[in-house]
């Protein structure tokens, strides 16, 4: 199977790699086949079955060195692939104001197209600055309360909550003549070196060999906040994108299988009392997620474990609030009271609209009102704040001869169909190297000092009777067909993606809000060096490489990888490498 050409901004992505790999003119550098060695690749040897070399399974596996791969339920599925690569044109392209078909951007976004976040389609890379349109920066900005308080204008806030003056995926960028919830040029970005380990792990292994530690320390004064009222007591952390391919096979985890790993691994480890109730030996109430029609299903999405279902998490919800985007089951703002109030109070942007609002043509024609400055600051406030789905049926975003119009979703059920058909359908990359005595060594170490506890490898996926929103039942009846078969499916494919799908605390030095992270899964993650340019790994990409990600799990003796990590600390180099390789592989 021969890939799609790369978009030019893939192309610019790609230019890091030339180290690394050579690049073809069509078939950029991820796409060379796996297969040199027709008479291994597939085959079981005495450490690999032969499943391994597939990691997601039979439908969701290709062969090719790509995270942006058709898995073979969409090649196999009539009609399928059409939707796929219209899809994955919405991934890869800009937003704008205006322009068909990617419309609609603002008026405040986190980032303007897809790829931005995930270069390559694959993890965000470490920044040493935090600006938006820096290519490759996938970073989110967790602005938190450390501890319980009360806002300044008298609205209590548990601790480890969102501040409520910027949205839970904080926008940097904004329309003008509005401000940025956020201005970016004040955010202070530092990387700090680790001098010593708290655990006691030296930071030179037996034999002399040492490595290092970074992790970074940003900061955000109060004066870069365009809200009302400005945030107090709070706190901000780093989190960076993960891979996006293989996500619909994740999706396909029956929850129960789930639900025997934490009650096998709550017997030795403390798992987050916000998903598992360890008395009761069962979910906690907040571990179900209520999806928009009323159903509930258990949360597995994000690092924090904030969603349930592809369709109503990573891209689903991305498409909607990094770009504010909207769609006809999202058709209203990603935005906050806190801005919009700031904004409709700014002599400065109340002042540009009532100079530039009056062309029934311009984007700013919806917040001119009555033309007066009390009419425009009412209409901007009004039109900013409408940012929940029970205010959906009065949003105003375009006005047609001077009257508003409703229902103008700015993504349409087909082209939001499409996006889902690409997202559910990218394939996991085929195994490499299972027959190299090296890598073999490897993954008999890897689960000797106790890696694959959390690092669970296999799962055997479900029914994968995937949930379906309102955008995607909409376009299925308007085609005629069933909405259970619209999108890939992945059911009873044993996958090997090397998560246990369960949050652990690993206590590292400005930690991941909460301190609890899902983890993460290690499948096709040995090629970002080779696909993206960089191969950083952990929630904020502060390890630059495999042995650093391993060397941070064992920054404290508290953390849930503590004993493995000090096994590995006391391999050989020779040893040390095998694991490395190993990870590579996989």
């Amino acid at each position: 199977m021969v890939m799609k050409k790369q978009n030019y901004i893939a192309l610019l992505s790609l230019l890091s790699v030339a180290l690394f790999t050579s690049c073809k003119d069509d078939d950029s550098a991820d796409v060379d086949n796996l297969t040199p060695k027709d008479e291994v690749f597939g085959k079981a040897n005495d450490v690999f079955s032969a499943e391994e070399w597939y990691p997601g399974g039979v439908l969701g596996t290709t062969e090719n060195a790509s995270y942006s791969a058709a898995a073979p339920s969409v090649e196999n599925t009539e009609g399928m692939e059409i939707s796929f690569n219209k899809g994955e044109d919405f991934f890869e392209h800009l937003y704008t104001f205006t322009e068909e078909p990617r419309k609609g951007l603002g008026p405040a976004w986190v980032r303007n197209s897809c790829i931005h976040c995930h270069p390559s389609y694959g993890h965000g890379k470490r920044m040493t600055r935090y600006r938006a349109n820096d290519f490759g920066n996938g970073y989110l900005l967790v602005v938190y309360h450390p501890t319980a308080g009360t806002d300044l204008d008298g609205v209590a806030y548990a601790a480890n909550s969102y501040i409520r003056q910027v949205t839970g995926m904080p926008q940097t960028q904004a329309m003008s003549p509005f401000k940025a919830p956020i201005d970016e040029s004040q955010i202070d970005l530092k990387w700090l070196n680790v001098s010593s380990m708290p655990s006691g792990i030296p930071m030179k292994f037996p034999d002399g060999e040492s490595y290092s530690l970074i992790y970074p320390e940003i900061t955000i004064p109060q004066t870069a906040f365009n809200t009302n009222p400005l945030p107090t007591n709070y706190e901000v952390r780093l989190e960076g994108t993960i891979g996006i391919y293989g996500t619909g096979l994740l999706d396909a985890i029956d929850p129960d299988d789930m639900k025997k790993q934490y009650q096998q691994e709550s017997k030795f480890v403390t798992l987050n009392p916000g998903i598992w109730n360890a008395e009761a030996n069962d979910w906690a109430p907040s571990a179900w997620y209520t999806l928009a029609d009323g159903t509930k299903r258990i949360k597995k999405f994000t690092y924090a474990m904030t969603r349930a279902s592809l369709q109503d998490g990573p891209g689903a919800n991305a498409i909607w609030n990094i770009t504010n985007v909207t769609r006809s089951d999202r058709h209203y703002f990603y935005t906050t009271a806190a801005w919009a109030k700031a904004m409709s109070e700014d002599d400065d942007v109340v002042s540009y609209i009532q100079q530039n609002g009056n062309d029934k043509s311009s984007l700013l024609y919806p917040y001119y009102a009555d033309g007066t400055k009390e009419g425009i600051r009412q209409r901007v406030n009004q039109l900013l704040s409408i940012n929940t789905n029970a205010d959906s049926t009065t949003f105003r975003k375009y006005f047609v001869d001077g009257a508003p119009y409703y229902g103008k979703e700015e993504m349409s059920d087909k082209d939001y169909y499409d996006f889902m058909v690409w997202h559910r359908g990218l394939a996991v990359p085929a195994a490499r190297d299972l027959d190299d005595a090296q890598v073999q060594r490897g993954k008999v170490l890897f689960n000797q000092i106790g890696c694959a506890t959390c690092h669970r490898p296999s799962w055997k996926t479900g029914e994968d009777r995937y949930w379906v929103d309102n955008s995607i039942k909409a376009y299925a009846k308007s085609v005629g067909k069933d909405p259970q078969t619209v999108l890939p499916q992945f059911a009873h494919q044993t996958i090997w993606p090397y998560t246990d799908m369960v949050q652990h605390r690993l206590f590292m030095k400005n930690d991941i809000r909460t301190g609890w992270c899902r983890t993460t899964p290690l499948w096709g993650r040995g090629l970002s060096l080779r696909i993206t340019g960089a191969e950083d790994r952990l929630h904020d990409c502060r390890a630059r490489n495999e042995i650093e990600a391993i060397m941070w799990h064992g920054y404290s003796k508290e953390s849930d990888a503590y004993d493995s990590v000090l096994k590995f600390y006391n391999l050989s180099k020779e040893d040390r490498d095998a694991v490395v390789k190993f990870l590579r592989a996989i």
